[in-house]
């Protein structure tokens, strides 16, 4: 199934026989889709770290937008349609939704770029606060479509964690791959200002770009370091089939299994990294992340809404260290050492 399943799903459960490639269009009105049926889901199985460090136990995403409008050339969100929003009262009406069926919900907001329409984001926090809604949410977006006045107004609806895109601090890295660069002092005031309301904070990283070198890769480390969000995500460079990066780097390609391109495994013929030396700096980007003395004093003083901060940051800690060690190469390293 190729596309937004909707449509193609649809056929299928009334049970038209489908075999081979299907396609699927894109729906261009989303206000026009039903709330998913939660109800007919047991709730308490979507337990995870992240939910934990706002004291829930019930975690639902939602999308109030599909596909992206930047043209980033690594990232698949834009392959398949163009960008398309949900209304802002669709939007609040299904959070209602959520939290007349679940008391205590957290919404785990998964557009890109959640934040992009200033306005439309205001108005969905102002909708929240106005029906009351006690529900807690989080979502991710780019740095520079944040400011002081909207943080603050997400925060008072409920925002209690917020994932952005760094990739990477070089200018000349991003702007070969069509990223626009974000002002550095500027991420530092908006990172600051969710430390002081409580706000858990991610930024994601890429390492591997073509033409970076261990010290270059090692500069985004530091910087990881220094900027001090509140967790940090590494992945190695995938040209995903269908994104401009991969028909850039397709003749460098040697990777032909599908679940390799996965993030960490380095997947093309990269002129200064082996895919050896590749998994080492992604495993060491992790660990002087999460290994610094001074991520002791942030288990003890963040989260303010955690129940046992010191608990819920190690298991943080140890999920994100699971995600990079418990790989097929490691284990076969292992084997072989």
């Amino acid at each position: 199934m190729t596309g937004e399943p909707e449509a193609a799903a649809l056929r299928l459960a009334a049970g038209e026989e489908m075999s081979g490639v299907v396609p699927s269009p894109a729906i261009n009105d989303l206000d026009s889709l039903p709330f998913p049926r939660w109800d007919l889901v047991k709730m308490r199985r979507f337990g995870h770290a992240s939910h934990r460090r706002v004291g829930l136990t019930r975690a639902v995403p939602m999308l109030t937008s599909r596909s992206c409008p930047e043209h980033c050339t690594y990232c698949p969100h834009r392959i398949t349609a163009s960008f398309r929003s949900r209304s802002v009262a669709n939007v609040v009406a299904e959070m209602e939704e959520l939290q007349r069926l679940y008391k205590n919900v957290h919404v785990k907001i998964r557009d890109p770029l959640f934040t992009l329409d200033r306005e439309r984001c205001l108005a969905i926090a102002e909708g929240i606060r106005a029906r009351g809604l006690k529900l807690s949410f989080e979502c991710e977006t780019r740095m520079d479509d944040l400011d002081e006045e909207l943080i603050r107004s997400m925060h008072a609806a409920g925002l209690r964690e917020i994932a952005f895109g760094v990739e990477s601090p070089d200018p000349a890295v991003l702007k070969k791959v069509a990223r626009r660069h974000i002002p550095h002092e500027h991420m530092r005031r908006m990172i600051d200002l969710c430390w002081r309301l409580g706000i858990v904070t991610t930024a994601f990283y890429i390492i591997g770009f073509l033409q970076e070198t261990e010290e270059v890769i090692e500069e985004t480390i530091r910087f990881a370091c220094n900027l001090d969000t509140t967790h940090a995500n590494f992945k190695i460079l995938t040209p995903y089939p269908g994104t401009p990066q991969f028909k850039q780097l397709k003749p460098l390609v040697f990777e032909t299994d599908w679940e390799k391109f996965d993030g960490y495994t380095l997947t093309f013929n990269h002129p200064n990294l082996t895919p050896r030396r590749a998994r080492l700096m992604l495993g060491m980007a992790y660990s002087r992340f999460y290994g610094r003395p001074s991520r002791l004093f942030n288990f003890l003083g963040m989260h303010r809404y955690s129940r046992h901060p010191l608990l819920e940051r190690a298991d943080a800690w140890a999920w994100r260290k699971y995600d990079y060690f418990d790989r097929p190469w490691v284990s076969e390293r292992k084997a072989t050492a």
